[in-house]
């Protein structure tokens, strides 16, 4: 059974920093590309960032590009987000997802994780 867990949401003030962790079970982790995702209350499904199966690229949603950083960990099975410089738009749910090829489109995605509530106060 295929287990994502995110972890590290909070609260943050507006150029402040938090770093989310995924922890991945269940799968053969480095054969996944993972991504993040996040979900503002009345608004649609976002992509943030993804990167693939070795860690090699990544791709990022022009909003978050130059303040997060995502990587993994494939010994640990963990895929971080680093998030600075935080904005109240980044308040979202964020989710971590895996899927075999390395999409930007969540609707591509087979695996999700429960979200992780980030805050982001101005």
């Amino acid at each position: 059974q295929v287990q994502l867990v995110e972890s590290g949401g909070g609260l943050a003030q507006a150029g402040g920093s938090l770093r989310l962790s995924c922890a991945a079970s269940g799968l053969t982790f480095n054969t996944y590309a993972m991504g993040w995702f996040r979900q503002a209350p009345g608004k649609e499904r976002e992509s943030v960032a993804i990167i693939t199966k070795l860690g090699l690229t990544t791709r990022y949603a022009d909003s978050v590009k130059g303040r997060f950083t995502v990587s993994r960990d494939n010994a640990k099975n963990t895929v971080d987000l680093q998030m600075t410089s935080l904005k109240p738009e980044d308040t979202a749910v964020y989710y971590c997802a895996a899927d075999r090829f390395f999409t930007f489109e969540a609707n591509d995605y087979d695996y999700w994780g429960q979200g992780t509530q980030v805050t982001v106060s101005s």
